[in-house]
């Protein structure tokens, strides 16, 4: 039989499997085009938040000096992650009011005396926010963000607290404090080396004693003073947002919370101790209970008596301790490093600080100090003045508008934006201070005729202690420890600077410092023939 060629049907296996690829075909043709088209959405939705963010931007911005553009979602972020003083010159050189975007957070910077008056001055505009973590790590409910009349009592019952004869019980254990200091850092036999932190620890040591005194145990101290620190770090102008576990702001609300344990038990303490008539008051916190005692007593109805005659809670106290520690620790720590760097690298000044403060204690180094003797260091305290004139410890202040601020004719600050006061340019105004960036001690004294100086013409160019409602309490006390700390040094020791390329570079921190933290060596001084 010949052979035949036999062609078969296509099997049924055969048009299942053309079924099967063609059902798996359209689905795999489907699911490409819904991925491209979730894409193309996804997108088109970024692409439009970014073009909005951008128009929202440069619509707050207006006509305001500053970036024409703002960098994606974090704005200046990065560059505030490693702050520089010439950075912020520049933005404060470009106009009395400028504008920049950090994290979709929109902030006003108001850079002249005029702009920054304002703004300290318009509580009904706008209000501290210190930064924009502040809240969350020292609590919202903390007496420093209060306002209006709330704020105002606080103030005029937080004020029995600087008296001269409440500071005349704080002098004593300051000096105590930091002659104690001073004799560890003539002992060290070590070269120089950064001395930043040692005066941070001298500042905080002598606040601890000042303000809760005997109340704290010396591990207590200890822990508190490095607790600060982390609060101090996450307190930058500009940080991480989120207070995530290991986040700096984080930390520093775990801080806090451990802090705010021991001052809360150091109020309830005092109250006990201080209810015995025949008690002495050894700290700030003592005299505060004791105003209240006494009000409580008192017949008269006083604005200050009622004010003072509530009952504070203990959370309530140990709030303002937590703000003043903050304070103290901080802009005064500031103010002490560059005061002894100032006068180690002018000899000129402190060869003249010595003479006056061998005048003032008779030649007597052991002669306790008092506040008659603070206030016949003159030149001291002009020092200290033209210190904080020179570097101040703190450059700005961030508020936040709660309205519309028409804060120029030309220009209103949005609601809820960030307001920045910036003092640099008003204490380095050299039509009140000639010269602005020589470090002159001079300029604070007396003319020959007795006249007021050029510097004192314009008060409100001083701006170191801020302006309005909420304008530093603690002043005159932080003045007085500065003085009395920078006096005694001078007759108690010598102190070299070893300069190096960053000593006048300034780190920005809360606030400022030399980047190379001041490296220093001290020798003991002899005392006078």
């Amino acid at each position: 039989m010949a052979s035949q060629t036999i062609v078969r049907p296509t099997s049924l296996v055969d048009l299942s499997s053309m079924k099967t690829w063609g059902l798996e075909g359209l689905t795999k043709a489907k699911f490409t085009f819904d991925t491209k088209t979730t894409t193309a959405t996804i997108l088109t939705l970024v692409i439009s938040l970014l073009l909005l963010e951008q128009l929202v931007y440069r619509t707050k911005k207006a006509h305001l000096p500053g970036a024409k553009w703002t960098i994606p979602v974090i704005g200046k972020f990065a560059d505030s992650l490693n702050p520089t003083l010439a950075n912020y010159k520049a933005q404060w050189n470009s106009g009395p009011l400028s504008a920049v975007s950090v994290f979709n957070i929109f902030i006003v910077i108001g850079s002249s005396n005029e702009m920054a008056r304002k703004i300290l001055n318009s509580p009904n505009h706008a209000e501290p926010c210190l930064v924009a973590s502040a809240k969350k790590v020292l609590s919202p409910d903390n007496w420093v963000f209060l306002h209006g009349k709330v704020h105002a009592d606080y103030r005029k019952a937080l004020n029995v607290l600087f008296t001269k004869q409440a500071l005349s019980v704080y002098l004593p254990i300051q000096e105590r404090i930091y002659r104690s200091y001073f004799s560890k850092w003539v002992s060290d036999p070590s070269p120089a080396k950064p001395y930043m932190m040692e005066m941070r620890d001298l500042n905080m040591d002598t606040s601890l004693s000042v303000f809760i005194g005997p109340y704290v145990t010396e591990a207590q101290r200890a822990e508190i003073n490095k607790k600060y620190w982390l609060i101090t770090v996450a307190l930058e102008l500009v940080n991480f947002p989120f207070a995530w576990p290991g986040t700096k702001i984080y930390n520093a609300i775990q801080a806090r919370k451990t802090c705010m344990k021991y001052l809360e038990s150091a109020s309830a303490q005092s109250k006990i101790r201080m209810s015995d008539p025949n008690a002495e008051s050894e700290c700030l916190l003592d005299e505060w209970v004791k105003a209240m005692i006494q009000a409580r007593k008192a017949q008269d109805d006083g604005e200050t008596t009622k004010l003072l005659s509530r009952e504070y809670s203990d959370r309530e106290i140990a709030m303002v301790l937590l703000s003043f520690l903050f304070a103290s620790q901080d802009a005064m720590s500031s103010a002490i490093v560059y005061a002894f760097q100032l006068t180690a690298d002018h000899p000129e000044v402190l060869a003249k600080i010595r003479e006056e403060q061998y005048r003032v204690r008779g030649n007597d180094l052991d002669r306790p100090l008092t506040l008659d003797m603070v206030d016949d260091m003159v030149y001291t305290r002009a020092v200290v003045k033209e210190a904080m004139r020179y570097r101040p410890p703190v450059i700005m202040v961030p508020y936040e508008t709660t309205k519309a601020f028409p804060v120029s004719p030309e220009y209103t600050v949005p609601k809820g934006s960030m307001i920045i006061p910036a003092f640099w340019n008003s204490l380095h105004d050299e039509t009140c201070y000639p010269e602005p960036d020589v470090f002159k001690p001079e300029r604070w004294l007396p003319n020959q005729d007795g006249s007021a100086p050029l510097a004192e013409s314009k008060p409100q160019n001083y701006l170191v202690w801020g302006s309005g409602p909420h304008k530093c309490i603690g002043g005159q006390y932080a003045s007085m420890h500065v003085t009395a700390t920078l006096g005694t040094a001078s007759v108690l020791m010598n102190w070299e600077h070893e300069v190096t390329p960053d000593s006048e570079e300034v780190k920005v921190i809360a606030a400022i410092f030399p980047k190379d933290e001041l490296r220093l060596k001290f020798s003991p001084r002899a005392p006078p023939a």
